[in-house]
């Protein structure tokens, strides 16, 4: 019996999905208790989630008292959720973001699918994110960076399907993760108007900028500004909702003002902001794996998470590091797609291309605006899909038909040999990305720059 051939293909692909799924999810939990302890910043996130757990705020493990949080909650939450299920132990706080991490691939296919209209395409975004080192090694630590990108990925599917309050919930979402999500608001709340206008345009109406104004700005500005900020506003309930958290009896200090008719605990969590709006506008701080925004893409100062020299290797001397190290091949190839993607956006005006430049520029760009704050190269996961994507984009003119119809078997081998090429790139740096124990000799091979030691 032979299926339709609508059947088939829906087949094909929710196949596609579970192997690639089963794929990235294999590297994700292998291990995922190792290395032991807190790593990097799981110092302050792992604790914070715990806190939020049985607290409602973040309170200091060994004192009880008020802890000073420069992040939003729900990166954190998402972390509690797994320690909630499983334990507080490495696992249990490291599992959220292996789901997290996997759930983003199947997206990315999705993604694509839409984008390009390509089962071959799609394929290869999804195994393209599924074989990146910093994707992998920022879905086994649980940072912040991971949730962004999730919410942010999630808000651009939901662009692409026109569902826009949904992606407002999605972005307010990032937001409430860490701050850089709002970046990403204003990029899609422009483009969506954008589209409105060009759809006005396309329908010869008269005056298209007042009939925009008057029929969908409010709507927009609904979908990517209220609705967020009402997501926002309910991501600090447990802080609003109980008395123990930082500066929560801020307003109760002061003397009444002109702003006194707002609730005081409105008050204290205005005031708990702008310490915190201070705390990232002026964090100099020097750090050995501090990474200007020039050198990210390139892999320039990838940040070492962790890093021990045990026994047991074999050797006389051994090294066990974790370094958020994107695939370099995948991360250089990339630099020449952005390129191509910005060349044929000037000369075609497609509309897949301009997304993708955009929502790079929404991760990205702003970061140069900070150049003496603290930054680090594993920021880039929040826009990484779409440099996949965008990657994706320089493959599919690669392999765009030919006069005849037909694409050439040298474009094809091409196309699969850059495939294998970013796999076994991948698998060579795959010890650093798993943290495993090896020969220091073993090692220092794989420091190809100083600038990664």
């Amino acid at each position: 019996m032979t299926l339709p051939a609508q059947v088939e293909g829906r087949l094909r692909e929710r196949l596609s999905v579970l192997g690639l799924s089963i794929f990235a999810l294999i590297f994700r939990l292998w291990h995922l208790g190792t290395p032991k302890g807190f790593v990097f910043d799981e110092l302050y996130y792992a604790q914070n989630a715990n806190s939020l757990l049985h607290n409602g705020v973040e309170l200091d493990p060994k004192t009880a008292a008020a802890q000073y949080i420069v992040h939003p909650p729900i990166g954190k939450w998402m972390i509690a959720a797994g320690i909630k299920v499983f334990g507080y132990h490495e696992f249990g706080w490291r599992i959220s973001a292996a789901l997290v991490g996997t759930a983003s691939i199947v997206m990315v296919f999705y993604i694509a699918k839409r984008l390009f209209n390509n089962y071959f395409l799609s394929v290869c975004a999804a195994f393209l994110m599924s074989v990146d080192g910093m994707h992998l090694v920022m879905s086994r630590t649980a940072l912040l960076d991971i949730f962004l990108m999730f919410f942010t990925l999630l808000g651009f599917l939901f662009l692409l399907r026109s569902q826009h309050f949904a992606a407002g919930i999605s972005l307010g979402l990032a937001a409430a993760t860490k701050w850089s999500g709002v970046y990403y608001l204003v990029a899609y709340l422009l483009f969506t108007l954008y589209v409105d206008y060009r759809q006005n345009r396309s329908l010869e109406i008269e005056n298209p900028i007042q009939v925009l104004i008057r029929e969908k700005v409010f709507k927009r500005a609904l979908q990517y500004i209220v609705i967020p900020i009402g997501v926002y506003f309910a991501s600090w309930t447990g802080w609003l909702l109980t008395t123990s958290g930082y500066d929560r009896g801020w307003a109760s200090t002061q003397p009444r003002g002109f702003f006194s008719f707002i609730p005081a605990p409105i008050r204290s969590l205005w005031h708990y902001h702008a310490e915190m709006w201070n705390f990232h506008t002026t964090l100099t701080a020097t750090h050995p794996y501090a990474a200007n925004p020039w050198s990210w893409l390139i892999m320039g100062r990838p940040t070492s998470f962790y890093y021990q020299s045990p026994k047991g290797c074999g050797a006389s001397a051994c090294a066990q590091e974790v370094i958020a190290l994107g695939t370099p091949l995948l991360w250089w190839s990339g630099v020449i797609a952005i390129a191509a993607t910005f060349g044929y956006w000037i000369a075609r005006r497609e509309w897949q291309s301009g997304l993708l430049l955009l929502s790079l520029a929404a991760g990205y760009l702003p970061w140069f605006n900070w150049q003496k704050r603290t930054v680090f190269t594993f920021y880039t996961i929040a826009f990484e899909p779409f440099v996949v994507l965008i990657i994706v984009y320089a493959l599919s003119k690669l392999l765009e038909p030919d006069e005849s119809g037909t694409v050439t078997k040298l474009r094809r081998y091409i196309s699969y040999g850059y495939l294998l090429a970013v796999l076994l790139n991948f698998l060579y740096f795959l010890p650093l990305y798993l943290g495993s124990l090896i020969s220091y000799h073993h090692w220092l091979s794989l420091m190809w720059f100083p600038s990664w030691i």
